[in-house]
């Protein structure tokens, strides 16, 4: 949202006295018929910056169907799993939209049944139809961000503007940045850095990706998507490479950090939620996808963990201050300086090979 993008994560009490309260939901819209204990519970496989309790209980109090998560950190691992067959458990995935496309391709996603389906209308007009999956046919979009770096500005002075920061101040920086855990993304932001496309299908320009990188690797604290929020917060870090969702969090709590999406291009996401052919609660699965479509749930989800929401109507119900945070809803300028990822093909193994070499080194 995968590292990305813990809408599972603990809160407080207000938040389940507001699911308590009430959603906008009819509860006939929501009732379950416990046939067998698969429509009883749904299996959830998110990125951990989706994981919340509070949440989860909500949507268990409004339908009585229990919920189980369980985490990755990149996509490719969530779909590698459920290619060897260890992902048939789960009812609910949260693919980012290039992943969505391949998933589409390989036949692993149901094709929703718009019947089934309540508060499509939300959306803004541009998720409604988007590239990676025309129609919304086989996913629903979540959040959705842009990839940059976090800093302290207390410490980096002047403050990075663009990805060759790095490499200019790679002795102040030395064990005191992270990377995400994240080949795609480490790759294309150099790749964007170089002046290529973040979806390179040229494998000279992979390998001089390959090869800054291989620069900057003894600087490196480590490639990591999820510990360097602690890490930063207690001081341990100057800089880390981030999603924008994670940033806007992080800021709140140390208005000392900042995010910046660099100049020369980043990527733009949006992470879905979709139904896995395999499910074996498509019934609870769709009742989900509608909880979530629900404007006051696209708030407070959006107030209490920093992400963007897709939901126009729960976009205008947002104070002020959410709604002018360019770190959470940047400008049109910048939207439009960033690349979505998408499919590479048979270039993936170069991506792949390329990765192996930094990391493991």
């Amino acid at each position: 949202m995968t590292s990305r993008r813990k809408f599972f994560q603990q809160t407080g009490a207000a938040f389940s006295g507001f699911m308590l309260a009430g959603c906008g939901w009819r509860l006939a819209e929501m009732r379950v018929n416990p046939v067998n204990s698969d429509r009883n519970l749904l299996n959830v496989y998110t990125w951990s910056q989706y994981v919340d309790r509070k949440l989860v209980e909500g949507f268990s109090n409004r339908t009585g169907i229990k919920v189980a998560t369980s985490v990755y950190e990149a996509n490719e691992a969530m779909l590698a799993k459920l290619r060897a067959g260890g992902g048939g458990g789960y009812g609910i995935i949260y693919p980012s939209d290039y992943m969505v496309k391949k998933m589409i391709d390989l036949g692993l996603l149901i094709k929703l049944n718009r019947d089934k389906l309540i508060g499509l209308d939300n959306l803004f007009p541009k998720f409604k139809n988007p590239q990676y999956d025309p129609n919304n046919s086989y996913s629903i979009p979540f959040s959705w961000g842009t990839t940059g770096l976090i800093y302290n500005s207390e410490i980096l002075d002047p403050p990075p503007e663009d990805w060759n920061y790095l490499w200019k101040n790679q002795d102040k920086l030395k064990k005191r940045m992270t990377l995400l855990n994240d080949v795609r993304e480490v790759m294309g932001a150099v790749l964007r850095m170089l002046g290529y496309s973040y979806n390179s299908k040229n494998e000279s320009e992979i390998k001089q990706a390959y090869e800054k990188l291989k620069i900057l690797k003894p600087a490196i604290a480590a490639f990591d998507t999820d510990a360097w929020r602690n890490q930063i917060l207690a001081g341990d870090l100057s800089l880390a490479m981030c999603y924008s969702s994670d940033a806007v969090k992080i800021t709140q709590e140390n208005p000392k950090l900042k995010y910046i999406t660099p100049k020369s291009g980043s990527s733009l996401w949006t992470d879905t939620i979709a139904i896995p052919k395999t499910s074996p609660n498509i019934d609870g699965a769709y009742k989900w996808i509608n909880f979530m479509l629900q404007p006051r749930v696209a708030v407070h989800i959006s107030k209490r963990l920093g992400v963007a929401t897709p939901n126009l109507e729960g976009y205008n119900q947002l104070p002020d201050q959410l709604q002018n945070n360019t770190s959470l809803f940047p400008s049109e300028s910048t939207i439009e300086n960033c690349e979505r990822l998408a499919p590479v093909g048979d270039l993936e193994a170069i991506y792949e090979r390329y990765w192996t070499k930094l990391t493991s080194s």
